[in-house]
């Protein structure tokens, strides 16, 4: 089998020592296959003099990187526009955040169809050759393909919500959208309610017929089936065991001076729950006056997407409230919310995960989560508060379930899990490690792959 990845960004970077792979879940789930059965990697070129074709390890190559160049224009209207003001937005059911205007679809299809031909470029039409598309910034490229090379085997991995057939037909594309989809002939996402709503969404939209998760249009059948995508959980479970790392989870302890550690690490994303999230915690501490002094908050936004004036504004309000609630609470030994909008590494990451007595993990809405998975993998004795509206809590029931946007709800969650009996912990937190042993991302990768292969 030759594969060929699909995504909107390549998996290798420009550093000062010549260039390396990057860090990041869709990386460390594709490269193996790639270095191990060849292949390419289609993704797009947003500086202008990195070379259009690429071979990598350059001494002594595994697979092709092969960049679509993209001009300011282009990357406005197809990323920043159609898939971050629209296809995200709706994803999540966050549909305040809508911007339909006629010239992002406009990009996005002439985007997906460079795509498509840088695609078609580099493959030759063989049996062996597999087609591997990868989420929202892709969804017309599949029809295309499929114009060109009917026999050709193409898959699509969803990695965010697909949303209720009565949202997604808020979309005035949403039909030409399905349509190019449906040139796939295996579409994966997380969950059950996913593949349900897809279904719904080509049934009622196309007039497609179904039979159970297969569904025929134009010709053309397409399976859609649930494949949960997981950690690097070996790797992450060595990191967490480091001796370095444990005495960086002490220290870090030691510096919030607190008995009690409450962490949140997200992307600032209006998707996130963060703003929500510091409101629930200043109603805990309202409630609670026994822990004042005596728990620490400390959350971590890692900037995003900051180009959009959405972001620009959730930024101000987790601002506001975290400034409110210092003022509020805080006394001269004490800060109860620790704030740091900065990107940290996995490594620094993982200690934070080790010292947390409970992890707060509340988005509004979230595909599957990874940063669960982080957590659970790395804490010894931690309690993981789960948003319910995330893919990750179909498959975590163990979790401590909660509504973000239930503020009353989530106080009395923090309560409940800084309260937990050990025994209770130790119980939960056993069946959420067996869980996410076996979503494992290289499982992922192969069970789609050998589901694509049938």
């Amino acid at each position: 089998m030759s594969l060929t990845v699909v995504a909107n960004r390549v998996p290798i970077r420009q550093t000062d020592d010549g260039w390396e792979t990057s860090v990041g879940g869709l990386t460390t789930a594709l490269l193996p296959v790639l270095e191990n059965q060849g292949g390419t990697w289609v993704g797009m070129g947003e500086e202008p003099d990195l070379p259009e074709r690429q071979e990598f390890p350059a001494d002594d190559p595994d697979f092709v990187v092969r960049r679509v160049p993209l001009s300011t224009e282009e990357l406005d209207g197809y990323y920043y526009g159609m898939a971050n003001q629209i296809l995200w937005p709706l994803s999540h059911y966050l549909i305040q955040h809508l911007e339909l205007k006629t010239e992002f679809i406009e990009t996005y299809r002439h985007v997906n169809e460079r795509f498509a031909e840088a695609v078609l470029e580099e493959t030759e039409g063989g049996e062996e050759e597999v087609i591997w598309i990868q989420d929202y910034h892709q969804m017309l490229s599949p029809g295309h393909i499929r114009d060109e090379r009917p026999n050709a085997t193409i898959g699509h991995f969803w990695h965010i919500p697909w949303p209720a057939m009565e949202v997604f037909r808020i979309l005035p594309w949403a039909r030409e959208l399905l349509r190019g989809m449906l040139g796939c002939d295996l579409i994966g996402f997380h969950v059950e309610e996913y593949v349900d709503n897809f279904i719904e969404s080509a049934e009622t939209l196309l007039g497609a017929e179904v039979d159970g998760n297969v569904i025929r249009y134009d010709g053309h059948e397409t399976r859609v089936e649930a494949h949960p995508i997981g950690i690097e959980v070996d790797r992450f479970k060595e990191m967490a065991h480091d001796p370095s790392i444990e005495q960086e989870a002490q220290k870090f302890r030691e510096r919030l001076g607190t008995d009690n550690v409450v962490i949140g690490i997200d992307r600032l994303d209006y998707t996130k729950g963060i703003h929500s999230r510091m409101l629930a915690f200043e109603q805990f501490l309202e409630e609670n006056p026994e822990y004042h002094g005596n728990v620490s908050f400390f959350q971590i936004a890692t900037p995003s997407r900051t180009e959009l004036e959405s972001y620009q504004q959730i930024r101000r309000e987790v601002d506001e409230v975290v400034g409110r609630i210092n003022g509020r609470f805080a006394r001269e030994s004490w800060v109860p919310v620790n704030y740091r909008y900065r990107t940290y590494t996995q490594y620094e990451l993982c200690a934070f995960y080790r010292a947390a007595d409970a992890a707060l993990i509340t988005p509004l809405r979230d595909g599957m989560n990874v940063v669960t998975q982080e957590f659970v993998t790395a804490t010894q004795d931690g309690v993981l508060i789960l948003s319910e509206l995330t893919g990750a809590a179909y498959l975590l029931p163990e979790a401590l379930q909660v509504n973000p946007y239930d503020q009353g709800g989530l106080a009395d969650a923090i309560k409940v899990a800084l309260e937990m009996p050990a025994e209770e912990k130790k119980e939960r937190l056993k069946g959420l490690k067996q869980t996410i042993d076996k979503l494992d991302v290289h499982n992922w990768a192969d069970n789609f792959l050998s589901a694509l292969a049938e």
